[in-house]
């Protein structure tokens, strides 16, 4: 488990970029690293998907949350500070939610969460990359529904961050500054 920070030395920061497909996360998070001098943490499940397909199952799910959490704990452990989490296992959840209406039980048992949670909102369209699945206006408000209601039934620290182009990176980082993690 990555240990976290308070205001402690030596102890890594992690901020993750939470929401729905299509929000900008995987493009701010290396803006995000490069103005925090911190290190990003790709989005696994996206790779996973570019080499496996799309056609999930709950086994896959799990895999995929399993190494982006294996992937944070290294570069914790490396001493990377901060993190940039372009998704975590809590996303991969709420995947699973869209998906099947159900979980593994490893999400919910899954406690190294972020310091600080970043939840994108659904301001900007829709694209279709070949990997996304839930273009539609009511699939992507049900998609952010399910992504605050899993930080809000953790009672975790979020923000929710919207706004176009360079609004989006500046309401981002006053988010972080104002979590006191910058």
């Amino acid at each position: 488990m990555v240990a976290r920070r308070s205001d402690r030395h030596g102890v890594t920061r992690t901020i993750c970029l939470h929401g729905p497909e299509s929000t900008g996360k995987s493009t701010l998070a290396p803006l995000l690293a490069a103005r925090l001098n911190g290190v990003v943490i790709g989005e696994y499940g996206r790779d996973y998907a570019e080499s496996h397909g799309t056609a999930f199952t709950m086994a896959d799910l799990v895999a995929i949350g399993q190494e982006q959490a294996r992937r944070a704990e290294a570069a914790g452990a490396a001493g990377a500070d901060p993190l940039i989490l372009d998704t975590d296992p809590l996303m991969t959840a709420v995947w699973a939610d869209m998906l099947f209406s159900r979980r593994d039980p490893w999400f919910d048992n899954f406690s190294d969460t972020a310091d600080l949670y970043l939840l994108f909102d659904t301001d900007l369209p829709w694209i279709d990359d070949g990997t996304r699945m839930f273009g539609t206006t009511e699939l992507r408000r049900r998609f952010f529904d399910l992504s605050k209601a899993e930080l809000d039934r953790r009672g975790l620290n979020w923000v929710l961050v919207g706004g176009q182009g360079e609004a989006r990176l500046d309401n981002a980082l006053a988010a972080i500054r104002g979590a006191g993690l910058s």
